[in-house]
């Protein structure tokens, strides 16, 4: 039972991250308005969180349940699948470093200001993400029928 449970936050968790990053992705567009800037910074704390509890999940389904550690450290398809959740990190900090520093203004009910080119770095951003993001289920797939195993 708690293998299944462990799964289902892990499988939910993903859903859920999916969701929140797509939502980023519809309610960034330039020009911004008030409602709109707050909303992704809310949206951005809640896709972080999310973030963490699919690391979380993950980690306990790799220690815990599933098919164990030993499986999934010597398995190569685990080893990308790890390598691009962290790309996926790493490109997600341009959008989140960009909503973090509204804070102050947003805070003082002002609206930030976001240049045209900082905008389309971080629309790229978040569409790189999402991209990456696709391909995770793929490399989850191949790696539960077996594919991946390091001789």
């Amino acid at each position: 039972m708690a293998q299944a449970l462990a799964a289902y936050l892990h499988y939910l968790s993903i859903f859920i991250l999916f969701a929140l990053l797509t939502l980023e992705h519809r309610l960034f567009r330039l020009p911004l308005d008030l409602d709109r800037a707050r909303d992704l910074a809310r949206v951005d704390i809640a896709y972080g969180a999310s973030a963490a509890l699919v690391l979380a999940s993950g980690v306990a389904r790799l220690l815990w349940f599933a098919k164990g550690s030993t499986y999934y450290l010597h398995n190569l398809l685990f080893h990308a699948k790890a390598g691009l959740f962290l790309l996926v990190l790493l490109v997600s900090l341009l959008p989140t470093l960009t909503f973090l520093g509204w804070r102050r203004e947003l805070r003082a009910g002002r609206l930030p200001e976001v240049s045209a080119r900082r905008g389309r770095r971080v629309i790229a951003a978040i569409r790189l993400e999402l991209l990456l993001l696709m391909l995770m289920p793929l490399l989850a797939t191949l790696m539960a029928r077996g594919l991946g195993i390091a001789p």
